[in-house]
């Protein structure tokens, strides 16, 4: 299948994410989903004429075009003209040239939360006009429209997150490259449910501290971080703690709390990405499957259960207090 990267207004950080792909790395994921990569701005030697080449046998039919994936939110401004990004060499907006380009494609791809959503580039009053493929924030819509499809007959796959796992973006391209992805594989927000349907809370190392309620209150504390410091893991669609980064990483894992970066609309929370919002002392960002009333009440038992032992490491940035034997043998 030959596969079609651009990118558009965004940092660049899901390629560098992608780079460190593992079991498999990249290449071997490619070579064995059987892509050819077409062009990709860092992986490709061709550049300037050559690439402006490319899109214009792709546009003309001229070279098949199976996957297109777009990195980066699509920029309309300034005044919807799209002028603040021109493709060089072409004097075309980026965006139309995305705009030809996708019906052509058997499948379109937002790699990241801002080609999905508009992302981190859509934020602060969005001065770039950014918008996504084909969701504008939750709002079905962006530059494709609600109602796009590609020739396979489905919408935009949103691989959202801010990087993305680079293990969601390969084992996408790889179900879709065997023929084993269809439109019931994907969520509401066309996010592969491969992991849109596991929360990022699951394998949270602070988990037992979430249990009891025994909640951190400053960035280095052990304790979990939902109460105090903003943590949305409880909430937040993405399997980063089963699969790790890197091998062995996550963001909670490196002592930060989950901003739920794979849904629309998580760069503008309303309040600091590291403080929790409340309502008469209790948390206003609760599990998502969970009624308050519910929650309140096991979590003031939960508090009152509390075992010394996690009381103590909660606020600490070490192990203060380690489990300790009964004297009947058994682990307290």
């Amino acid at each position: 299948m030959n596969l079609l990267w651009l990118q558009s207004g965004g940092c660049g950080g899901c390629t560098l994410s992608l780079f460190n792909a593992e079991n498999p790395d990249l290449v071997t994921a490619l070579e064995a989903a059987h892509i050819d990569l077409l062009w990709h701005p860092s992986l490709s030697q061709a550049s300037g004429r050559e690439v402006i080449e490319i899109l214009e046998r792709v546009r003309a039919g001229n070279i098949r075009l199976d996957i297109l994936c777009l990195e980066g939110a699509v920029i309309n401004g300034p005044q919807n003209s799209g002028r603040f990004h021109i493709l060089a060499g072409t004097g075309r907006p980026m965006r139309d040239w995305i705009a030809d380009l996708a019906p052509l494609a058997e499948y379109v791809v937002a790699v990241g939360s801002c080609a999905a959503y508009g992302g981190i580039t859509a934020g602060g009053g969005n001065p770039s006009e950014a918008t996504g493929l084909a969701f504008g924030g939750a709002e079905a819509g962006g530059l494709l429209g609600a109602d796009f499809r590609a020739k396979s007959g489905l919408p935009v796959v949103n691989i959202a997150g801010c990087p993305t796992h680079p293990n969601w973006v390969t084992e996408t391209l790889m179900q879709i490259a065997l023929g084993h992805f269809a439109g019931t594989d994907m969520d509401q927000f066309n996010r592969p449910r491969s992991y849109a349907d596991h929360l990022v809370h699951h394998g949270c190392p602070r988990n037992e501290f979430y249990e009891y309620k025994a909640s951190a209150e400053q960035p280095s504390d052990l304790g979990c971080m939902m109460e105090n410091m903003g943590c949305k893991g409880t909430q937040a669609h993405g399997d980063c703690n089963t699969r790790l980064w890197n091998g062995d990483g996550s963001c909670l894992r490196g002592g930060y709390a989950c901003i739920n970066c794979t849904a629309p609309g998580f760069e503008e929370p309303g309040h600091p990405f590291a403080a929790t919002p409340k309502f008469a002392g209790i948390p206003i960002g609760l599990p998502t499957d969970m009624p308050k009333a519910w929650f309140v009440a096991l979590a003031s038992l939960a508090k009152a259960a509390t075992p010394d032992r996690l009381r103590q490491n909660a606020v600490h940035d070490h192990v203060v207090a380690p489990p300790t034997e009964s004297r009947r043998g058994k682990p307290q």
